[in-house]
C-alpha cells in the first residue's frame, strides 16, 4: 500500500464511513491517477477540471456516477492533503431531478417468482419486505432477526444509523425455509466464506436475472424495490413520517417524493378541469375554423 493510499484510508476511517464508500473513494482516486499515469499528489486544478469533464463528455457517465467521483476526488485533496482551495475547482455536477421507477404489486410478484434459486427469492423478498438498501441486505446477520418481537434489526446503516423493520409473516416463514436448506451461521446471506457476507452486487444480480426471467422491461434495480415498497406503502395508507423512519432518511423531503409516485394521492386530487362549464366535445367542429370577431 502506498503512502498516499494509506494517508487517505486512514482519514476515511477515522470519521467512520463504510466499507462499501472506502472502497468506492479509494477506487476513484486511483482512477484519477491511472488516467493521467501520475500520483495524484502531484496533479493540479488544471487536470482536476479536465478529469471532471472527460467523465461526462467522453465517458458519459451519469450524474450520480459522475458526483461519486467528484466526492473522492474532494475528500482526497481537501481532507487527505489538506488543499482547501481545491473546493471551488471541484463542484458537483448539477442533478437532474427524475421520479424513480416503480412496479405494480403483480410485478412485484412476478419478479419474486421468477428468482434464481430459494437464496435469490430470500434476498428479492428481504428487499421488497422492509425496503433495505442492498448493501443494508448483504449485511444482515442471523441475530438481526427477531421472531418473537417480528422485527429486523439493521445495524449501522447509511449515515451509521440503526433502526428496526417489522418483519412479515411472510418473510419470515421463507427466511425459515432458506435457513433450513443453507444452515447459515453468522451472515445471513454469506458469501464462499460462511464468516463473510456476500456482496452488495450478488442482490443487484439477483434482481436484474430475475427481472430478465420475469419479462419486465422496465430498469429494476434493488433500489427499485425499495421504491415500490415504500409507493405501495403510502397507497396503503401509511403516513410520510412512519415511511421516513422505516426507509432511514433523515430528511422527510427526501420521502415526500412518493408522493409523486402514489396513484391514490395523484388520483385523490381533485382536478379543477372537471369544474369548468364546457359545451360537449361532441358539439366540437371536425375542420379548423376560426370565428370572426363580432
Amino acid at each position: 500500500m502506498t503512502h498516499l493510499r494509506k494517508m487517505m484510508l486512514e482519514e476515511l476511517q477515522r470519521r467512520n464511513y463504510s466499507q462499501t464508500t472506502i472502497r468506492a473513494y479509494l477506487r476513484a482516486v486511483q482512477r484519477f491517477s491511472e488516467h493521467f499515469r501520475k500520483s495524484p499528489d502531484k496533479l493540479g486544478r488544471g487536470e482536476v477540471r479536465s478529469y471532471q469533464a472527460y467523465l461526462l463528455k467522453e465517458r458519459k457517465l451519469a450524474v450520480g456516477s459522475a458526483v461519486a467521483h467528484v466526492a473522492a476526488l474532494r475528500f482526497f485533496f481537501i481532507r487527505t492533503l489538506k488543499r482547501y482551495g481545491f473546493r471551488e475547482d471541484l463542484p458537483y455536477p448539477k442533478r437532474q431531478r427524475r421520479l424513480p421507477t416503480i412496479l405494480s404489486l403483480d410485478e412485484v410478484a412476478q419478479l419474486i417468482n421468477a428468482a434464481g434459486n430459494l437464496m435469490q427469492r430470500a434476498l428479492l423478498m428481504t428487499v421488497y419486505g422492509t425496503g433495505m438498501r442492498r448493501t443494508e441486505v448483504s449485511l444482515l446477520k442471523i441475530s438481526d432477526i427477531d421472531s418473537k418481537r417480528m422485527m429486523i434489526r439493521v445495524e449501522c446503516g447509511k449515515g451509521g444509523v440503526s433502526r428496526d423493520l417489522p418483519l412479515s409473516p411472510a418473510l419470515l416463514e421463507t427466511l425459515r425455509e432458506y435457513w433450513r436448506w443453507k444452515k447459515p451461521r453468522s451472515y445471513l446471506f454469506p458469501g464462499r466464506a460462511q464468516d463473510r457476507p456476500i456482496s452488495d452486487k450478488t442482490v443487484w444480480y439477483a434482481c436484474t436475472e430475475a427481472a430478465h426471467h420475469a419479462g419486465i422491461t422496465k430498469h429494476v434495480t434493488p433500489h427499485t424495490l425499495r421504491h415500490s415498497w415504500a409507493t405501495h406503502l403510502l397507497e396503503a395508507g401509511t403516513d410520510l413520517r412512519t415511511i421516513q423512519v422505516l426507509l432511514g432518511h433523515g430528511d422527510l423531503a427526501t420521502t415526500a417524493k412518493y408522493l409523486h409516485l402514489s396513484l391514490r394521492h395523484l388520483q385523490a386530487a381533485a382536478n379543477p378541469l372537471e369544474t369548468l362549464r364546457l359545451s360537449s366535445a361532441q358539439e366540437a367542429s371536425r375542420t379548423y375554423h376560426r370565428k370572426k370577431a363580432g
